[in-house]
């Protein structure tokens, strides 16, 4: 049977350290990672400072370019390449 761990209490390095990563970006897995943490306490703890720690919808990350799938756009193939 797995024995429980004890709830240990955030210390004020700990959530600098959150705070300084949730601004960087860093995925939650990374940060709990560093910190020893679970993912879960990770993330109740950012809930709980008001922090966001979904990257995908914060503007800095990579921004899609190009066209898109199926668009036409491209290469093209078939009859209408030949003629060309």
């Amino acid at each position: 049977m797995a024995t429980k761990k004890k709830r240990r209490a955030w210390l004020p390095v700990e959530v600098k350290a959150l705070k300084s990563a949730a601004k960087n970006i860093v995925p939650a897995g990374k940060i709990a990672r560093l910190l020893k943490r679970t993912e879960g306490a990770i993330r109740q703890k950012a809930l709980a400072l008001g922090l966001s720690l979904n990257s995908q919808r914060r503007g800095k990350g990579k921004k899609k370019t190009g066209a898109k799938r199926g668009t036409g756009r491209g290469r093209r193939t078939g009859r209408r390449a030949r003629a060309a």
